[in-house]
């Protein structure tokens, strides 16, 4: 089934209800918005694309998003959103890696593109399609970029089973939706914010764009409080920022429905401090791209329940494994591990990718026996609640963005006065973790960075830069990154 039939259903049984707004502003009722799409739609298919086909979306939040989304979906093609925070040179990897028979950007964008070769226009209308291209559910709906240890994003094969799957979880394990409701896309619409559209639309709810195109606080409880019953995807760091500024402004929230948050670690002091001020409004979910948004979930009674005796350890995990998924603790081996024993979360269910694109080898090591090996390390206690331990690939996760230390040395090093370079994450505050950089040269901070601005997105860029004599080796010749964490915890102690 193609998920796109989900907007059909909403347009035909609710017409007239309003469905798309640019901040305060009313775009469409559901009747319009499906007619976009199908405009949408019938443009794509005047180009060429048919069934299958992957059709690129490098744009900033805003309706054409849904517009250009539900379109795809109803040619019968597949959506390859990028990450609209991607330089132009990682987003043209990607359109070339996807196959790309299109790609649809907005106007700064484009011209980005067109530096580096690529051909990008605006999503265009023609003639809609009459009804959405018939899909099987194991087809493919979504292509999701995610970075890899070897610092070539993987594109995760997202089929509209997969879809479908996650979000009727959402409804069984995460939060309720009904057309009183509004959601904010405050985060990229390419990731978990674009995703919890699906269960929106299908709920016949309110889809509210900020009319700055992402996360601004003000904004953002200044659209709770014209909309009402406001949902939003939030990474930890944006609702410690959020926190902040209504404390510091005095705005309670008024109108904030649910805030579920994931992405990447949540410090029990900021979750403590949101409650208190905000209320239950919170809710947990952990998930990845090869199991998209559906792996556990905290309920927000278990975020703000202060009453049973394990309400501490519970905060700090990431709640129970979600309907539709079977979740365990595995040692390298894949043999199971008792009940608090740290091991690799892996995870068996019908929302699991079926794979990597063109990339069987990558594939075969992340899915084993049916199960996925998220390399996550965890452990799980006797009532189902999984805590998250470490990271076994070196992954950095900076404001809710996953960022490889790989890419950023691989970049470094193509620089005349870097010799060695190791990067590791350090612990941040207010962005869960930054980037740290140790250099072997005399290449200078300000030419580094002009170096990483030219090469890659802002977002990955060190925040420091440490220039050491030379890095910490094994008898292998392997950078000891445990070493480098280390010395940085013991500067921060000094």
């Amino acid at each position: 089934m193609n998920i796109a039939l989900w907007l059909h259903r909403a347009a035909v049984a609710w017409p007239d209800r309003p469905a798309l707004f640019s901040g305060h502003d009313a775009v469409s009722d559901y009747a319009g918005l499906e007619r976009a799409a199908r405009e949408v739609a019938g443009w794509l298919k005047a180009r060429g694309v048919g069934p299958g086909d992957r059709v690129a979306l490098f744009m900033g939040n805003a309706p054409d998003y849904l517009h250009a989304l539900f379109g795809i979906w109803y040619a019968g093609a597949v959506a390859v959103p990028v990450n609209a925070k991607l330089h132009a040179a990682e987003a043209a990897w990607i359109v070339g890696n996807a196959g790309a028979r299109e790609v649809l950007a907005d106007a700064p964008r484009i011209a980005a593109l067109g530096e580096q070769g690529i051909d990008a226009t605006e999503p265009g209308r023609a003639a809609p399609v009459v009804a959405a291209a018939a899909r099987a559910p194991g087809d493919l709906a979504w292509l999701f970029y995610t970075s890899g240890t070897t610092g070539r994003p993987k594109g995760v094969m997202i089929t509209h089973r997969m879809l479908m799957v996650m979000s009727l979880s959402y409804l069984a394990d995460v939060d309720e939706v009904s057309g009183a409701d509004a959601t904010l896309y405050a985060a990229p619409m390419s990731h978990g914010a674009g995703l919890y559209a699906l269960v929106h639309v299908l709920r016949g709810a309110r889809h509210v764009c900020p009319a700055s195109g992402g996360f601004d606080p003000g904004e953002i409880l200044d659209l709770a409080r014209h909309h009402g019953r406001l949902h939003l995807f939030a990474a930890p760091t944006m609702v410690r920022r959020l926190t902040a500024h209504a404390r510091a402004t005095g705005e309670t929230g008024e109108g904030l429905r649910s805030i579920t948050y994931g992405g990447g670690p949540m410090y029990q002091a900021d979750i403590l401090e949101a409650v208190d001020h905000f209320g239950p409004i919170f809710i947990q979910i952990y998930g990845q791209g090869e199991a998209p948004m559906a792996i556990t979930a905290l309920s927000r009674g278990e975020v703000a329940d202060r009453s049973h005796p394990d309400w501490r350890a519970r905060l700090g995990s990431v709640g129970r494994a979600q309907s539709a998924v079977e979740v365990r603790i595995a040692d390298d081996q894949g043999r199971d591990l008792p009940s608090g024993e740290v091991g690799e979360i892996l995870v068996r269910g019908d929302l699991v990718m079926p794979g990597y694109w063109q990339d069987p080898e990558a594939s075969a090591r992340a899915l084993v026996d049916g199960w996925l090996r998220t390399g996550d390390l965890g452990w799980m206690d006797g009532a189902g609640y999984v805590t998250l331990q470490d990271r076994a690939k070196d992954m950095i996760i900076s404001g809710g963005t996953n960022i490889y230390p790989r890419e950023v040395e691989e970049v470094l090093l193509t620089h005349p006065d870097v010799e060695e370079v190791a990067v590791v994450g350090a612990p941040d505050p207010d962005w869960g973790e930054v980037v740290v950089a140790f250099v072997v040269g005399n290449a200078d901070r300000a030419a580094l960075d002009a170096h990483c601005r030219a090469h890659i997105a802002r977002f990955k860029r060190p925040k420091r830069y440490v220039t050491v004599e030379s890095l910490p080796k094994n008898n292998y010749g392997k950078v000891l990154k445990t070493a480098l964490r280390e010395r940085l915890a013991e500067d921060a102690n000094e």
